[in-house]
This record gives structure tokens, C-alpha cells and sequence, in this order.
């Protein structure tokens, strides 16, 4: 007999796809920022050493 998929299954698997997708979400807007302000750091140097 195989196993039966419920609706509660499906919905638990839901959420924790959705998780994921948020945790990633988060991540690449601290990473995108970090790079954003290491990019206006060298741009600062360059413009000093004019």
C-alpha cells in the first residue's frame, strides 16, 4: 500500500518551499547591499586619488 498524500502534507510542503524562497530573498538583499557599498568604497577611493 503506498502512502497517502494529504492536503496537510501538501500545505507543510508549501510552507517550507515558501521559507526557503523568503530565506533566499533575505540573502541576496544583504549580499546586493554589501556589494552596493563596497562599489561605493572604491569609487570613493578612485575619486580621492584624483
Amino acid at each position: 500500500m503506498s502512502p497517502v498524500y494529504t492536503i496537510e502534507m501538501a500545505y507543510a510542503r508549501m510552507r517550507e518551499l515558501q521559507d526557503l524562497a523568503n530565506r533566499s530573498r533575505a540573502h541576496q538583499s544583504v549580499t546586493a547591499a554589501r556589494r552596493a557599498e563596497a562599489a561605493g568604497a572604491r569609487a570613493a577611493r578612485a575619486t580621492k586619488k584624483r
